[in-house]
């Protein structure tokens, strides 16, 4: 089992004793490490039920874990290993265990998850109710006060401390906002619901109570964190309350793709982790498995200008192959017909369009590029943008199914009933009333004044819900066509494109078979939503060859035949927004240093020197942009700098006429007298 790995990876798989730090360099074979050192404790009889496997994905997980069956075989019994590690993200662990040991803290088992759209839509609710916008100064809107709230649960910082930093121009409003989040608080505590954050500040309380954190932490001998890089002071906390002095915690990361700052993720954790704990041992996999000795080269000098890291240096036993290019282009006009000619050429020559990215620091950096892309009919696939469960008719959806689950929860009540024609908000709060004081849905038909419009659904909507809320619900699919059948001409009524998103609620439907249980569905959806219909379905089948587009985040942890990485000046790379603090601007360089260790073969890096704010043609202004300043001559040293589209040589001019300028002088002279 252990022939193919390397020294650095061996030692870190055979590891016997206290807390192990494994820095793993970008392509140096992390997840083959974990995979094996799972394996190996499993081999010298560590129960699998025994293991906690955590990571910041669910397909993460599932795809450490079928490794290990690959290399394990089947086990003793005839379940594969897999069946028996628990392994999951933070968030859906945290359910896993709440749910098993929460009522210890006073937690109903019950409990229902809100989601990012959830928690912003009932912030905004006890936003109006508070009165809080009616001030002479503007007070921050849902999105921006579900940000505080989550960052300052998430650091561990103190609201002030948190406005100061990241919000400034929200410190007026310091008591406004801390009422909100009390208010919040109260309100979810009556709902019986939880928020993102609330599972792991709960997880954490649970950990440190004696009713249950002995309990706890008694289920697991071995603890092993994946991406530990991108954990916030909250989760290194709870670490810490699992696993008292590092005992049988592994945490596997790479400080140089710390770039979730703007989600409370600290790099402290992993850059403090052998002080923190002591004893530690560090295991550093400098061996890269992914790109040639000179992208390499690159991207190391890249790194290198980090003010605090775990020093390595990438190597490579991979073939010599092209340098990085540094290309400078006249303008984003030139610099998408560089790109997309590059794009062709390469496929051309047999890369498929799917082995190829376009990368960006924005959203926004690749509209032109989009645009060009669809008039010559190049398919591609842009990730970053809306998932799949904050479509509206999905959450529509999924608020029926939530009701059903916990009738208390008054944001799923106050979605479906304002759905029915002639609901407001103000009216679906007083019908929704009677069940969130009983918790029951019996009575319900009689105890409400329903609205005349509505009145031809209403007894269908309280039949339906007396099905699904009774002792004996049917199956879960069967309860996902029932809400179906009743949602499907309210859906019609409501939105536009009607005949695909009936087609996303039956997807939902079949995903639904796979699950026995309504509160692990909708926990499975809330923590691990899918992208699109295509992440329930399967990737496409009639043209499964795009080209791919992806902000830098978005493309983390992934790897491409060749890599294109626009926009490279001052103001994109780094972002002008996030260039405060030393802090800020060393994330600004890793997330730049993540883009250009992607590419496996060919590394091509952009740079406009001309910048406009809208489309050039259209009458925009334009500015001369600056080279990134993670690009200094050292550094750009290894890069083969060259020019778009270099100017052809000029022809040879004729000889010029000796009397044709002093005429022409001559009658400039004339012009005048």
């Amino acid at each position: 089992m252990l022939e193919a790995l390397n020294d650095q990876q061996r030692a870190a798989v055979l590891h016997d004793g206290g807390p192990m730090l494994i820095v793993a360099g970008a392509g140096t074979g992390k997840t083959t490490t974990l995979a094996h050192r799972v394996a190996q404790l499993i081999a010298q009889g560590v129960p699998g039920e025994r293991i906690l496997l955590l990571t910041f994905a669910r397909r993460a997980a599932a795809e450490l874990l079928r490794r290990v069956d690959g290399l394990l075989g089947r086990a003793a019994s005839d379940r594969p290993a897999s069946s028996r590690v628990w392994g999951g993200t933070f968030h859906s662990v945290a359910t896993r265990l709440l749910r098993q040991h929460g009522e210890r803290i006073g937690l109903h088992p019950s409990f229902t998850i809100h989601d990012r759209g959830d928690s912003e839509d009932l912030l905004d609710v006890l936003r109006a109710e508070l009165e809080l916008g009616r001030g002479k100064r503007r007070f921050p809107r849902k999105g921006t006060c579900l940000d505080i709230y989550s960052r300052a649960v998430s650091s561990r910082a103190p609201v002030d401390a948190v406005l100061a930093r990241g919000f400034p121009w929200c410190t007026e409003q310091l008591d406004g906002l801390k009422l909100l989040f009390r208010t919040y608080v109260d309100r979810k505590a009556e709902q019986r619901v939880l928020d993102y954050d609330d599972l792991l500040l709960f997880f954490h309380a649970l950990l440190g109570t004696e009713a249950a954190g002995p309990a706890v932490r008694a289920q697991f001998d071995q603890v092993l964190v994946d991406e530990y890089q991108d954990t916030n002071a909250l989760q290194a906390e709870l670490l810490d309350r699992l696993c008292p002095g590092g005992r049988g915690l592994t945490v596997v990361g790479d400080d140089a793709q710390a770039i979730y700052g703007f989600r409370a993720a600290s790099v402290r954790n992993i850059l403090d982790f052998p002080e923190i704990h002591p004893g530690t041992r560090t295991v550093v996999l400098a061996e890269n498995y992914r790109s040639t000795p000179e992208l390499l080269e690159a991207t190391n000098r890249v790194i290198a200008q980090a003010r605090e890291r775990h020093p390595k240096e990438l190597w490579s036993r991979r073939p010599s192959g092209e340098r990085a290019e540094l290309i400078t282009c006249s303008d984003e006009a030139e610099q998408t017909e560089f790109v997309l000619g590059r794009i062709l050429e390469r496929r051309e020559q047999g890369m498929d369009l799917r082995r190829q990215a376009v990368l960006f620091r924005a959203s926004h950096h690749s509209l032109q590029l989009e645009v060009e892309l669809g008039r010559r009919g190049i398919p591609f696939h842009k990730y970053g943008g809306l998932r799949f469960v904050e479509t509206a008719h999905v959450r529509d959806l999924l608020a029926f199914l939530r009701l059903a689950e916990n009738p208390r929860d008054l944001l799923a009540g106050t979605r479906v009933l304002g759905l029915l024609p002639g609901v407001g908000p103000r009216t679906a709060r007083a019908l929704i009333e009677p069940v969130q004081r009983t918790g029951s849905f019996e009575g319900w038909d009689t105890a409400a004044k329903v609205p005349a419009a509505a009145r031809a659904q209403w007894q269908a909507l309280v039949a339906l819900y007396r099905e699904l809320g009774g002792p004996r619900p049917p199956a879960l699919p069967v309860q996902l066509h029932r809400i179906r059948t009743f949602y499907g001409p309210l859906c019609e009524e409501r939105y536009d494109h009607v005949t695909a998103r009936l087609r996303d609620l039956e997807s939902l439907e079949q995903l639904a078979a796979g699950f026995t249980e309504r509160a692990a569905f909708l926990g499975e959806l809330t923590l691990e939503p899918p992208r699109s219909t295509q992440d329930l379905a399967g990737p496409p089948s009639l043209d499964d060859d795009y080209l791919v587009l992806s902000t830098i985040h978005s493309a983390k942890g992934l790897e491409f035949d060749a890599v294109y990485v626009l926009h490279a000046a001052d103001g994109n790379i780094p972002s002008d927004l996030t260039t405060g603090t030393p802090e800020e601007i060393d994330e600004e360089l890793r997330l730049f240093y993540v883009a250009l260790s992607r590419a496996k073969r060919h590394l091509a890096v952009t740079f406009p020197l001309r910048w406009f704010d809208r489309p050039a043609g259209v009458g925009g202004r334009h500015a001369f942009a600056q080279l990134t300043r993670f690009l200094p001559p050292p550094v750009a040293a290894a890069f083969e700098l060259r020019a778009a589209f270099p100017e052809a040589p000029r022809p040879a001019l004729p000889p010029a006429d000796a009397f044709l300028l002093p005429e022409l002088r001559g009658a400039l002279k004339a012009f005048w007298n």
